[in-house]
């Protein structure tokens, strides 16, 4: 099984995640409400630190919990980690491998703080130094990048927001739509890989995204990098035009998510500025039609997907793209340089 087969199974992995942890997680939920948690502290690195940027969005808009991304190194190399009363400490990890991030979960465990891990290895280090555990349930991934592990983690975090507070189901009813929607995006692979053709050539690039997709843009940067070893920097559209914008010229690349929602009008007024006065070489995901009507190249995303499931399924046709870009390349999906699945940092 390779790469592509693992983009191919996550409207499964959603669907498997769902069935088999929603119980479990309305347990956890149950148990963290009756806490005293005014604060989450996230710890992850690499796939896994960008899902914890969706979590500190999600879970700030939905449950009102601050959430704040660990500086691992406080805790196993400086070991001045912060104090962490009336605080969840969450770690994010597709192995749970890492000795930074279980260093401090365990010293969390230390001050009495409560600890969850979200993980796709429930019986790894990490699980053993949390007092809960959410199985992601995607499966053995054997491919260097991952792709199927970072939406479930997506999801995982979807859930535990919906089992804090949504009473009324609604929202939980909205995530069991995902997997369809992913669905919608793979049946957009030989579209995407003629797009991916375009761009064979691209040695740089920035890519954009805001709120919730700040989290694509990330991911997205980084399956760049990883498999197609371009140099691309990932910035929020409002960080980007405190600086970072005067570096793009006619025909740079910009790679965008600008689904509908909130910070829709930032994003399209940025782009429409780009492509005006630089005539940047513009690629859009968006389910907005100005949006793709703008770029020189685009993919549809599903027109009536919620604003804050968006990053679960807009990073689907990116993961795409880095693949068959890889392969326009003439590079290895399967075996980027100086990678290895499991990567431990101390």
């Amino acid at each position: 099984m390779g790469l592509r087969d693992e983009i191919f199974e996550q409207p499964d992995v959603l669907r498997r995640l769902i069935d088999e942890q929603w119980l479990a997680i309305q347990g956890i939920a149950r148990e963290l409400r009756s806490r005293n948690i005014n604060y989450v502290f996230l710890t992850a690195r690499g796939t896994s630190d960008h899902a914890g940027l969706y979590a500190k969005y999600l879970w700030a808009t939905h449950n009102g919990l601050p959430v704040a991304l660990a500086a691992p190194s406080l805790f196993s190399l400086y070991q001045r980690p912060p104090r962490l009363v009336n605080t969840l400490v969450v770690g994010i990890s597709q192995s749970g491998q890492s000795p930074d991030i279980v260093s401090v979960m365990a010293e969390a465990r230390r001050q009495g703080a409560p600890t969850l891990a979200i993980t796709n290895a429930p019986d790894s280090p990490l699980s053993e130094a949390s007092d809960w555990v959410i199985d992601v349930s995607a499966g053995p991934e054997l491919a260097v990048a991952a792709t199927k592990s970072y939406t479930a983690e997506l999801a995982a975090i979807a859930l535990l927001s919906i089992a804090m507070d949504d009473e009324s189901g609604e929202r939980f009813a909205a995530l069991e739509l995902v997997s369809d929607y992913m669905s919608q995006m793979l049946a957009l692979d030989a579209e995407i890989a003629q797009i991916s053709e375009r761009y064979r050539y691209m040695s740089q690039c920035v890519v954009l995204g805001r709120g919730y997709n700040y989290a694509t843009a990330y991911e997205w940067a980084l399956k760049l990098k990883e498999l197609t070893y371009t140099v691309a920097a990932p910035y929020s559209s409002a960080d980007f035009q405190h600086g970072p914008v005067a570096m793009v010229s006619q025909g740079f690349p910009v790679l965008a998510a600008v689904p509908q929602g909130a910070v829709y009008k930032d994003l399209y007024r940025l782009l429409s500025r780009l492509k005006r006065e630089q005539e940047v070489e513009l690629l859009v995901l968006s389910n907005v039609t100005e949006a793709l009507d703008l770029a020189d190249r685009a993919v549809a995303l599903p027109m009536d997907m919620p604003e804050w499931l968006s990053p679960l399924v807009s990073i689907v046709p990116g993961q795409l793209f880095c693949y068959h870009l890889t392969r326009a390349k003439g590079l290895s999906t399967e075996s980027p340089r100086m990678l290895s699945k499991v990567t431990k940092t101390e």
